[in-house]
């Protein structure tokens, strides 16, 4: 006997967003969703619909709180699934499209200490044109300062004895690089500060740089039988399988990073050249190479696995709503697939060191290392001179006695 086949029947929506059912019925089709997903997508839409026209209220009505009143009643009445802001993700994002939702002002943020850190988050995005992760840092470590400094939000009664004080507590509890980086995030605060009129003086000097040796580690790639394994945990017999392998062999061959991996766009590939553009850190781009295995991998990623979708990234999601990749999701995928493989679990950065170590092992000179890894200076790629040990123990052994050194 054969398996039941699903049902997927014809939703029909009534009320104040009946209107906007067949544009969103084939938005969620065009997102990648199957059709019984999008019958439960449906389900929902008419729901709220229901809900809207009970109490009378048009689109332009159906604010965040309104929202959230739906979603309550939503719980309260036994539903389990599409029932958090989170679940209605496509269907908001579908109104909102439409220009049809409430133009809802931003919050505005309470005087004080949040209100600063606002500002001088927007200040650090806007004026410094810092990147998203390191304004985020910079700002959480300003309101840390903040908090236990200047508590009450008066930054007048700040002195250079609480700047030095925060620093001298950050050196004795945190590693090297921590505090180094809180000096540099106090340092943007104070001087943001000052610029603003917020405190009289210019408290960045206070802000003493620190210093120390850090713990300097060997780079640590992977072995060769471990890539194996690597590679073959992804099953390229099924569609996830086919992505996730050419995501690690992208990141092996070329020796990019997680995130310059999720920021590669379809158009950032030259078949006909046999290269690819990579955005890597500080918005820099360069073109490299493509090779052959690399090239294949995605290419067949790209004609039987990659779903349907509006986003020009090349590694998407393979679940509804399609989209890019995040760093976040790349590394998982190293993760995971080191995890299939029964090694030890990696971060994709080990692959990166992977690529540097194999061509160190090959007898590559190191400026040719640093422009495979785009280095800014051979400072960075300098330290992978230090991973052949075997050789360094050959060339430290005691000359036989009478031998001549030379």
């Amino acid at each position: 006997m054969g398996r039941p086949k699903s049902k997927v029947e014809e939703v029909r929506v009534r009320g104040p967003l009946a209107s906007f059912a067949a544009g969103f019925h084939m938005g969620l089709l065009e997102m990648g969703f199957t059709p019984l997903s999008a019958v439960l997508q449906m389900r929902l839409m008419a729901h709220l619909s229901r809900w809207m026209d009970v109490r009378g209220l048009s689109p332009q009505e159906l604010t965040g709180d309104r929202v959230e009143e739906f979603l309550a009643g939503r719980r309260a009445a036994g539903y389990r699934e599409r029932n958090t802001r989170r679940g209605m993700a496509p269907l908001l994002g579908h109104l909102a499209a439409q220009d049809v939702l409430p133009v809802e002002t931003a919050p505005v943020p309470e005087p004080g200490i949040p209100a600063l850190l606002a500002d001088f988050e927007q200040y650090l995005r806007a004026e410094r044109g810092l990147a998203e992760m390191t304004t985020t840092a910079y700002v959480s470590r300003a309101a840390r300062f903040l908090a236990a400094r200047v508590p009450d939000g008066d930054l007048a009664v700040l002195t250079p004895a609480d700047v030095s004080a925060a620093v001298l507590t950050e050196c004795t509890s945190k590693s090297v690089g921590a505090a180094q980086y809180f000096v540099a995030s106090l340092r943007a605060l104070l001087r943001y500060c000052h610029l603003e009129g917020l405190i009289g003086a210019d408290l960045a000097a206070a802000a003493l740089s620190a210093t120390g040796r850090r713990v300097s580690r060997l780079p640590q790639g992977i072995t060769e039988a471990d890539v194996r394994l690597l590679l073959a945990a992804c099953d390229r017999r099924r569609p996830v399988g086919r992505r996730d392998y050419a995501v690690v062999v992208t990141l092996l061959r070329l020796g990019v990073r997680a995130g310059e991996v999720a920021r590669l766009r379809l158009e950032d590939i030259d078949w006909r050249a046999g290269e690819v553009v990579i955005r890597g850190k500080g918005r820099r781009e360069d073109r490299l190479p493509l090779p052959a295995d690399v090239g294949e991998a995605i290419a067949r990623y790209l004609q039987r696995s990659r779903p349907a979708a509006g986003c020009r990234e090349v590694f998407v999601t393979m679940t509804a709503p399609t989209r890019g990749l995040t760093r976040e999701a790349v590394a998982g995928i190293v993760r995971r697939a080191s995890v299939r493989a029964g090694i030890t679990p990696i971060g994709s950065h080990r692959l990166r060191h992977t690529t540097a170590c194999t061509m160190v092992a090959a007898n590559v000179p190191l400026a040719e290392i640093g422009q495979v890894l785009r280095h800014d200076s051979l400072i960075s790629t300098a330290n992978y001179a230090r991973i052949d040990v075997e050789q360094l123990r050959t060339l430290a052994q005691p000359w036989p006695e009478g031998g001549d050194p030379r």
